[in-house]
């Protein structure tokens, strides 16, 4: 296993070294700079715009600013935003902790609700719960996340007449006001994945219930739920789990949208601001880091395999 680890986290140095690369050109072939993002609105002249490309590092060859920029990465020198000079490990410090607590309460919650639901439709297919579960899956998997955080804003600004705080309320400051406030935009993230992990659950443990050793546990009088439990429902958890991992790493990215709505000033958010910007320091490190985090989610995930089934360990 402790061999098995270490190839996979070899793996990850080509994986990074290609998102920096794909990002460093994608970034650069966006039309405009920061220095057009900065001068909309005030008359200057091209040589002022020169200036202030060359103090930037702008006016260097790709090649140059390639080095500088992984350079800065493995140094861990994450350099400063062009358009306010902050540190970009200070505003991606601030922004991390949130987009991190998103995504973990939409798993949460999908993995509380998903899982349940799934065991359930597994075990009494086709009666009236089974079938209000697949048809919520289908729903879920076909509504846009986007849509329902709309439309959540819309039902509690309307009809109960209150909206999440727009300012940042941190856990650590006070917990309750932080839970209300990231309660809708969680519930908006988690639907499709709570969809997809019911879903799983219940075509996974439906298949792993016709399994021979199953069928003797049942023929030994073994209880149903020490069968279901203990023998069915750690088999089928193999490829759930693999759905969370894989679902994690997505949330990341995927809560672009849903901090863009309710204004959360996570990765996401500050992301789409650089996009707009021309920021490339921030873009590029925010890239980075999501994809650092898609690459550990899922060796975590594989290392997870070597607990529920102890026979992947032998592999």
């Amino acid at each position: 296993m402790a061999r098995y680890a270490l190839q996979r986290l070899l793996m990850v140095i080509p994986t990074l070294v290609g998102m920096t690369l794909l990002i460093f050109i994608l970034v650069r072939l966006l039309p405009g700079d920061v220095v057009t993002s900065m001068s909309v609105g005030e008359v200057t002249s091209d040589a002022a715009h020169q200036r202030i490309r060359q103090a930037l590092g702008l006016n260097d060859p790709w090649p140059v600013q390639y080095l500088h920029y992984v350079g800065g990465l493995v140094t861990g020198n994450l350099g400063t935003s062009f358009l306010s000079g902050e540190p970009v490990a200070l505003i991606l410090g601030r922004a991390i902790p949130i987009t991190i607590e998103l995504a973990l309460l939409a798993v949460g919650l999908a993995i509380i609700v998903g899982t349940p639901l799934g065991i359930v439709s597994a075990v009494r297919p086709n009666t009236r719960l089974d079938v209000v579960s697949r048809v919520g899956g289908l729903i879920g998997l076909s509504v846009p996340s986007f849509w329902i955080a709309t439309l959540g804003l819309l039902i509690t600004s309307l009809v109960f007449h209150w909206i999440p705080a727009v300012t940042w309320i941190p856990f650590w400051t006070d917990p309750l006001g932080n839970l209300v406030q990231m309660a809708l935009p969680a519930f908006a993230l988690s639907l499709a994945t709570l969809a997809i992990v019911m879903r799983m659950t219940r075509a996974s443990l439906l298949e792993v219930l016709q399994e021979d050793f199953v069928r003797t546990a049942r023929a030994k009088g073994m209880a149903p739920k020490p069968v279901i439990f203990a023998h069915a429902l750690r088999n089928a958890l193999i490829p759930v789990v693999t759905v969370i991992g894989t679902q994690v790493g997505a949330l990341m990215g995927g809560a672009v949208v849903i901090e863009v709505i309710f204004g959360l000033p996570g990765v996401g958010y500050s992301l789409v601001q650089a996009i707009y910007n021309r920021d490339y320091p921030i873009v590029q490190v925010a890239v980075v880091y999501l994809a650092l985090v898609f690459v550990f989610v899922n060796l975590g995930v594989d290392l997870l395999y070597g607990v529920i089934d102890p026979r992947i360990k032998q592999r």
